[in-house]
């Protein structure tokens, strides 16, 4: 890379215009088109689905119209996150919900019809050449839709979704998008957005991160009866609609999700808490070093050492690009691609939403990974780690749509992996222990978002939802209960907790996807197990390393590491060895300090 590179992503090459673009509009009204004529075909009664050339044409229709809806919510996505303020994009984010839930309204009549086929014409059907690549996923939506309500009222839920359990999310994003949080830095008063405000938690200095953790609680307390009317909301319909369905588990629908077994779930739960006891001695050893007896919340994120280079985006880059290339050649390649072409948002400027995601474009086969770089090694293994989202998706390409459906967990397989490449190879570089002792003290930071904050946060959702059932639960209680997962997960380490964290947090927001949390820790733990494998064999692990890859979305996670690394998910043992990976840079920590 010879040229300085964009810091703001490019969409007009997608659909010009933004929020006012026509061909977006189109793209839309031809979408709702092909919506209804589908519609049409999957509710004629003339329509045998038994029949292999009547089948095909349906999935072909699905996953034309399927590819489309993607591309539009990624779309919507986009222009939401690089500034909040855009109404007219939030209109579009309506519309787009409602061709979203006539689809849906589709694929439930669909799903009928596939349950009237007998099973014999069913398993011929997949036997087929065509279909074989399909076969997991049509299955697996076969035996969903025999667990669900009867097709009106799956159609039914998920149009009154819309308006009721979508818009809760809704509001709650535009309760974010609203806030300002005032402090003083450097002399001057700065109103700064919720993803400025976050990004100062890990400021070098105690005083500043003192007064943005205050500041921060301050205005997220004002906001917790908003939010707790939203989450209770949210919370409600998703419990009532499992009663209805005779589901007995808040976390049936998140483990379905995740194609994996409760099993697997708990043995991973069981290996990290064995081994929390060399996270408490890290925190308790990362207080000494900042000088205070116990850390404070606000404190898990703050730096050790005095080496703290900040890093340009160009400079990130090229060593993103550097050290893909020593694993695999393709990463390396495309992640010089996605730099050169402005396929990623990383401008630090108000107006954005915090956090950083990746999404994809279907259609036009790109990726964008939206994040707000701030020169910090987080900002750079953030940005490796969306990348490792888009190269995951890179790969999927060449499969029918329908098999590139990969859930959350393994998504975050990818990604964690591909921050992984960068953390160590910035260990095994740096000229010296100091920057050696910064370096490491910033992975174990991830170990302890990883292991103890998505921890709290599962915790926080299994115990607000067995409240729930009970009525709704107060701003007040939540506090509470917050307070109390983050005392477990982090084993009483620290001196001061953020009991506003289930309000500040997007992810207990998100409708989509209920439990928006174990799948990270999940992915960051499967991906040392990855790892560690092509540690072991070096180059020629790259294309099975892609083959894994290209199997998310049609394996089961248990299936999925029994055939590619031929190990069994479900036991203890399997989790421990990479929870014992991962802790390991606990002891070098403790020895450099």
């Amino acid at each position: 890379m010879t040229k300085a590179l964009p810091q703001r992503w490019d969409l007009d090459v997608l659909f010009p215009g933004g929020s006012e673009s026509t061909a977006f509009l189109a793209f839309l009204e031809q979408l709702e088109k092909d919506i209804s004529q589908l519609k049409a075909r999957v509710e004629d009664a003339a329509l045998a689905l038994q029949e292999k050339d009547a089948f095909l044409e349906v999935v072909s229709e699905v996953q034309s119209i399927a590819v489309r809806m993607r591309q539009a919510g990624a779309f919507i996505s986009c222009l939401t996150a690089q500034n909040v303020k855009d109404e007219p994009a939030k209109l579009l984010g309506g519309r787009v919900k409602t061709i979203s839930a006539a689809f849906g309204a589709v694929l439930t009549r669909w799903d009928e019809q596939l349950l009237r086929i007998d099973e014999a014409a069913w398993n011929s059907l997949l036997e087929d050449g065509e279909l074989q690549p399909l076969a997991f996923v049509l299955n697996e939506r076969r035996r969903r839709a025999q667990e669900k309500l009867s097709p009106e009222q799956e159609v039914l839920a998920s149009d009154l979704a819309v308006d009721g359990y979508h818009a809760w999310q809704d509001l709650y994003n535009a309760v974010v998008g609203r806030m300002t949080i005032e402090v003083e830095l450097d002399g001057e008063t700065k109103q700064l957005s919720v993803g400025q405000a976050s990004n100062l938690m890990s400021h070098p200095d105690r005083a500043v991160r003192s007064q943005v953790f205050a500041k921060w609680k301050e205005a997220w307390g004002k906001e917790t009866e908003l939010c707790a009317q939203a989450l209770n909301h949210l919370g409600g319909f998703r419990l009532a609609l499992y009663r209805h369905r005779g589901w007995d588990s808040v976390l049936r629908e998140p483990l379905d999700i995740g194609r994996m077994q409760e099993k697997t779930l708990e043995a991973m739960w069981q290996a990290i808490d064995n081994r929390k006891d060399r996270l408490v001695a890290y925190l308790e050893r990362k207080a000494k070093l900042l000088g205070i007896d116990k850390l404070s919340w606000s404190d898990v994120s703050a730096p050790v050492g005095s080496v703290h280079k900040k890093v340009s985006y160009d400079e990130a880059a090229a060593l993103i690009v550097e050290h893909f290339n020593r694993f695999n050649p393709s990463m390396a390649q495309f992640a010089q691609k996605a730099f050169e072409e402005g396929w990623i948002e990383a401008e630090d400027r108000p107006g954005k939403r915090p956090g950083g995601f990746c999404t994809s474009f279907p259609v036009s086969k790109q990726s964008r990974v939206f994040m707000t770089y701030a020169g910090s090694a987080s900002n750079v293994s953030t940005l490796a780690h969306e990348l490792g989202h888009a190269y995951h998706q890179q790969v999927m390409w060449d499969l029918p749509p329908l098999a590139q459906n990969y859930a959350m967990n393994v998504a975050e397989t990818a990604s964690t992996f591909a921050e992984m490449i960068l953390a160590d190879a910035a260990v095994k570089n740096a000229a010296n222990d100091e920057e050696r002792l910064v370096l490491l003290e910033d992975k174990l930071q991830s170990v302890v978002a990883f292991f103890m904050n998505i921890h709290a946060r599962f915790l926080f959702e299994k115990n607000f939802y067995e409240q729930r059932k009970k009525g709704l639960v107060s701003a007040a209680e939540l506090d509470r209960i917050m307070e109390e997962a983050q005392k477990t997960a982090f084993k009483d380490a620290l001196a001061e907790y953020e009991p506003h964290f289930w309000a500040s947090k997007l992810h207990f927001y998100i409708t989509s996807y209920p439990f928006y949390n174990f799948p990270y820790t999940f992915g960051y733990l499967f991906s040392l197990s990855v790892y560690a494998r092509a540690l072991e064999e070096g180059e020629s692990f790259a294309a099975k390393y892609d083959a894994l890859l290209q199997d998310t979305g049609r394996l089961m996670v248990e299936d999925l590491a029994k055939k590619h690394l031929g190990e069994d998910m479900t036991t203890v043992e399997f989790w421990q060895k990479a929870v014992d990976l991962a802790v390991a840079d606990i002891d070098e920590f403790l020895r450099l300090t």
